[in-house]
């Protein structure tokens, strides 16, 4: 795919991944819209790439909707939306302690803007047989995030959703890519780009998004930015046990090793 005079939209993209997507895409040509519930922050990187910087609750169908219009109007109909924004909140003791709010919040952001962005987007990408949704979830998507059960959960359905996605509307002319990256340092999980020096396993922003750009180019369905990660999804699969065994002797390392089942921790073990 060749990006140039694309309509491209961004959520979450005032710091971290989508960012990164947002100064590759206009790099190489798009018309970018960034759409953050941080309205400084996507002002700033619209500044900085000569895109439109759009503050957007995407928990909310009718904010979703809005900037849908907004864009179409702005910069012409949605060539490709990418679902980027998310939370990783944690859980303070066992699996379920994380209080309902928190739980809610991380399904109206890993599930139900993804629906909402579709069902704003699908009928005229439909009419006209043409589009790309890019759903951003996580490896945790594929595997399981230690100590974030209801991050792991709801990135487990948008990987599902995605799929339906695809396999509903691949026939319509539709595009989808889901992606699926383990530990990057950004802000969601405490760390900077710096933090990524000679650390293996540890990507930064602009190193993720250079691989999803190329895998959004060449269509790919399924985007890793951490090839190691079809390895672990296939030996879950393949031994369910073993997988199971495995994460239980990663997680006492880490908490034997740092107290914490934080992802700033656990991605020094990975």
């Amino acid at each position: 795919m060749d990006f140039e005079s694309r309509t491209v939209v961004v959520t979450g993209g005032a710091s971290g991944i989508g960012a990164a997507l947002a100064r590759r895409f206009a790099k190489a040509g798009a018309r970018v819209c960034i759409a953050d519930h941080d309205a400084a922050g996507a002002r700033a990187v619209a500044g900085e790439i000569g895109g439109l910087g759009v503050t957007c609750d995407v928990t909310r169908e009718e904010a979703v909707r809005s900037l849908v219009d907004e864009v179409r109007t702005k910069l012409g109909p949605v060539d490709i939306f990418v679902s980027n924004a998310g939370v990783a909140r944690g859980q303070p003791g066992h699996a379920v302690s994380a209080d309902d709010d928190v739980w809610t919040l991380n399904w109206r952001l890993h599930v139900m803007a993804h629906v909402y962005a579709a069902r704003a987007l699908l009928p005229e990408m439909i009419a006209r047989r043409s589009g790309h949704l890019v759903s951003v979830a996580s490896a945790a998507g594929l595997l399981n995030q230690i100590g974030d059960a209801a991050y792991s959960a709801t990135k487990h359905a948008a990987v599902s959703f995605a799929e339906s996605l695809a396999i509903s509307h691949g026939d319509d002319g539709i595009d989808v890519s889901v992606v699926c990256p383990q530990y990057v340092a950004t802000p969601l999980i405490g760390l900077a780009s710096g933090d990524a020096d000679d650390v293996p396993g540890l990507l930064t922003a602009e190193e993720a998004a250079a691989v999803i750009v190329e895998g959004v180019a060449k269509k790919r369905f399924l985007i890793l930015p951490h090839p190691q990660v079809a390895d672990y999804a296939a030996l879950r699969a393949r031994d369910p046990e073993a997988w199971i065994a495995g994460m239980r002797k990663l997680r006492r390392r880490t908490a034997a090793a740092d107290g914490s089942l934080d992802a700033a921790a656990l991605y020094r073990l990975v």
